[in-house]
């Protein structure tokens, strides 16, 4: 067999009688995944006060300490998207999804006994830090190869909707998390979420990552990889044979990225620090609005296969550039401004959300899919969203917070000016 009909067979047809368990198999463990990363971001101020020495006189020093190790995460990522998503060109999807939802399993309970700073001195940052890096590195690997596996799953003309439930499965661990812990600081005294409580969401995190192994076990399969070593891709194959694509994606992702993490993580954050508005309440509009966000993905990627996916980008970015300062600026202390600031941008944000693993796999062919897409995108994350939550806190620090949301639109607009050049992708057969 020539190396030519070893690619056109490369990805295996899933039968038309298991597209749900497909789903299935790909966004519990991935809710899973995303319940662990975002358990810290919902925690960070307790963190914060237990694992890293205070400022002199400054709160702030901890906090922007604690969203610095955030930072830190992310910046695995790119790595991840690389191993894993060599794994799964090479080795096949299932594999890699297995593989880091192992790694993110280990990572969570590391965090969830981390020692505090008053016991463990300078190992306890540094413990932190050494568990973040792995969940960053199983993150990675996720995003690369649960993309290629659920576009790769879906029947034709279904990209766009299977696509969007890579960020169904998000919003879902994000909301889990996001509800333990505003049920967390509802029933526990602050004395107790600093001394255990902020532990738990972690250990149980570490748990349920058996449950998705456990359920990944029964995926079929998407992708056959090639039986000879030498003909199967090399780890920078796709940036080295695919530059263009590889520019693509970052442009695609930047100002979504920066979006995103805003709207779904930082903002409760961003209104605790800005306005007066108390903790229980900034994560109970989180989780309101999260749940509200689940719903539309499906919607998004729908309208998708029908109108395009270039309409629902261009939606998102010219949307986020033109009302990213307005609906920021117009935070009170009340728990109905931030509920409706968050659900008017996930409006916006699900232009961008319920098509990007759609948009990213129809840019490469399958021989190298999974690492092609995740390299470039977790980079772009890293250096994007990331970083949003400490960008936002340090512009508070210096005393000019309004930055921040000028921040979020420029970047919307430079993305929107790639999607205005961006070629319709959505009726194409996917390459095999």
């Amino acid at each position: 067999m020539t190396q030519h009909d070893q690619q056109v067979m490369a990805t295996v047809p899933v039968p038309e009688r298991r597209p749900i368990r497909q789903l299935l198999a790909a966004s519990v463990g991935n809710a899973v995944e995303w319940y662990d990363w975002y358990a810290y971001t919902f925690l960070a101020t307790y963190i914060a006060s237990q694992v890293f020495p205070k400022g002199s006189g400054n709160s702030l020093v901890p906090l922007l300490a604690t969203f610095a190790v955030f930072a830190v995460g992310f910046f695995m990522r790119p790595v991840g998207g690389l191993l894993m998503g060599a794994v799964a060109d090479r080795r096949g999807r299932r594999a890699a999804l297995t593989v880091t939802i192992l790694l993110m399993g280990g990572s969570s309970l590391l965090v969830g006994l981390t020692p505090t700073y008053a016991a463990a001195g300078v190992f306890a940052p540094v413990f932190l830090v050494f568990a973040r890096l792995l969940q960053g590195l199983s993150v990675g690997g996720e995003f690369a190869a649960s993309t290629t596996f659920l576009v790769e799953s879906a029947g034709p003309g279904r990209r766009g909707l299977f696509s969007s439930f890579q960020y169904v499965s998000t919003s879902a661990g994000q909301l889990a998390a996001s509800g333990v812990a505003a049920l967390l600081v509802a029933t526990l005294s602050d004395g107790q979420m600093d001394g255990w409580g902020w532990r738990l969401p972690f250990l149980a995190g570490a748990a349920l990552s058996l449950v998705g192994f456990w359920i990944r076990q029964g995926a079929h399969e998407t992708h056959r990889a090639p039986a000879d070593d030498g003909d199967r891709p090399g780890l920078f194959d796709a940036l080295r044979h695919h530059p263009r694509q590889s520019l693509l994606i970052c442009g695609i992702t930047a100002g979504g990225t920066l979006a995103y993490y805003t709207w779904t993580s930082y903002l409760p954050t961003y209104a605790e620090l800005n306005t007066d508005i108390g903790k229980s309440q900034a994560l109970l509009a989180g989780t309101v609005s999260l749940a509200f966000f689940a719903l539309l993905q499906p919607v998004g990627g729908l309208l998708s296969d029908r109108v395009g996916r270039r309409p629902l980008l261009l939606f998102f970015g010219i949307g986020f550039a033109v009302l990213s300062v307005p609906l920021l600026k117009s935070l009170t202390g009340s728990f109905t401004s931030l509920l409706l600031v968050q659900c008017a941008g996930m409006v916006l944000l699900t232009g961008f959300t319920s098509i990007s693993a759609a948009v990213n796999a129809e840019v490469f062919p399958a021989r190298v899919r999974a690492a092609g897409i995740g390299f470039p995108y977790s980079l772009t994350v890293a250096v994007f969203g990331g970083t949003a939550p400490y960008v936002g806190t340090l512009f508070k620090e210096i005393g000019s917070p309004g930055l921040f949301p000028v921040y979020v639109a420029v970047l919307c607009v430079v993305s929107s000016a790639v999607y205005l050049r961006l070629p319709e992708t959505a009726r194409g057969p996917l390459e095999r």
